[in-house]
């Protein structure tokens, strides 16, 4: 029996950067269609550290943090200059990971880290506007830009420490902090430093930090219990015991930027593009990796397409691959912009494309991509935005296209979704 539409409902909230500024539009679903938001623009002179935009309440507001004291309020217009850091849902403790990339040259944060690196910041969301959320700590790490990866232990490998491992861009290392409230002498507190130097991948022979490693790219397999880094300066995956935190092997990947798990933990995907073989045309690389052998089972290129993110869907049965721009001149120019890939995961090592939906332009380096679910209804809605256009693609669990919804007349620098409420799933 198909539900009423009346049950298929949601909302969620988005931050638009227009390079500079920002703004915040929330998107709903009811009975009578989809409406979006635009959350008032406070357009007043830029602070000198301006608050973060952490989320939006239920009534559409915004909640913000204090740079300084770092209590966190809510206001009814959105600061244009606030700080929209990117954000890491942990699915077990429904915390959200912020992470502070620091000054562009140095990667430090001097405000909060001076001249040591940039944070984490883990914040517990609230529960309504009167209680909207609690900074659980401020983890100074090394100099960003950050990805967390989170371990914990399973029937396979019960003696998994509960830890947060934290890449840290420009010094080539990882921070570990403790993950386990029931610790309060570690918990999220840095316990050690993995160094994922090469030494004979570094022209002077560095064996130290900081070094060329520029990880960025981490997943934990509960299937192997092993922990995998991609290290885009050397072109290989570390593979690192969490519990004696060593790296037991290290993966040739090339042509890889990021790595993505599959949900039975088996396969490693890694997405990339080759900018420098072709003056006029982008390389894009999709690779399978197998976990439990550590041997790269598929290499798929793509001419003149860069797929910019990809996510499992949350059934587990498709692979949704974003395209968005990179390189210039020529390979520019010959790209596609304007695509989602969808690929069959159940045929994985094997990577069978499904179909290429048409959808709007991303004329950015990165295109994130979401689902999110109807109330009672279950069905399960794909996200698209298309930066340049300033709109979002919605398709349905068949991937068809439903509808495209204006968020603003004017091009989007970069899109991310907000996972305050839990609502959305994806990057």
């Amino acid at each position: 029996m198909q539900s009423d539409d009346s049950t298929k409902t949601w909302a969620f909230a988005c931050h638009l950067d227009f390079g500079g500024t920002g703004a915040v539009r929330v998107v709903r679903k009811g009975p009578d269609g989809i409406r979006v938001t635009a959350i008032p623009t406070d357009d007043a002179q830029k602070e000198a550290h301006p608050p973060v935009f952490l989320g939006t309440t239920a009534d559409d507001r915004v909640i913000l943090m204090a740079a300084g004291d770092k209590s966190i309020s809510v206001r009814e217009a959105y600061p244009a200059h606030a700080a929209a850091p990117y954000a890491y849902r942990n699915a077990q403790t429904g915390h959200l990971w912020f992470t502070i990339d620091g000054d562009k040259e140095t990667g430090c944060d001097t405000l909060n880290c001076g001249d040591s690196g940039s944070p984490v910041m883990v914040v517990n969301p609230g529960t309504s506007a009167d209680a909207p959320g609690e900074l659980l700590r401020l983890v100074c790490v090394g100099r960003g830009h950050h990805v967390p990866t989170f371990t914990a232990p399973s029937e396979a490998f019960p003696d998994i420490p509960r830890c947060a491992f934290v890449s840290n861009l420009l010094d080539g290392t990882i921070s570990v902090l403790g993950h386990d409230p029931d610790r309060p002498d570690t918990y999220l507190r840095v316990i050690d430093t993995i160094n994922l130097c090469e030494p004979a991948r570094e022209k002077e022979g560095i064996d130290g930090t900081p070094n060329n490693a520029f990880p960025h790219g981490k997943v934990f397999s509960p299937l192997t219990g092993r922990l995998y880094s991609l290290n885009n300066g050397y072109g290989t995956i570390a593979v690192i015991n969490p519990v004696n935190r060593e790296i037991e092997q290290r993966i040739e990947l090339k042509v890889s930027s990021n790595l993505l798990l599959s949900p039975d933990g088996r396969y490693i995907i890694g997405k990339g593009a080759d900018r420098k073989s072709d003056p006029a045309h982008v390389m894009g690389r999709l690779s399978v990796v197998d976990a439990v052998t550590g041997s790269v089972e598929t290499t798929l290129d793509l001419p003149d397409i860069y797929p910019s993110t990809y996510r499992f869907s949350p059934d587990g049965r498709r692979l949704y691959v974003t395209t968005a721009a990179t390189g210039k001149g020529a390979q520019r120019e010959n790209l596609r912009i304007d695509l989602l890939l969808v690929y069959d995961a159940t045929a994985l090592p094997e990577l069978r494309l499904l179909r290429e939906v048409l959808v709007g332009a991303a004329d950015c380096g990165r295109r994130p991509i979401g689902f999110v679910t109807s109330k009672g209804a279950g069905d399960t809605a794909v996200i698209v935005p298309n930066p340049t256009d300033g709109t979002l693609s919605l398709l349905d669990a068949e991937d068809l296209l439903m509808e495209t919804v204006p968020l603003c007349e004017r091009a989007v620098k970069e899109f991310n979704f907000s996972f305050w409420n839990g609502v959305v799933s994806g990057s």
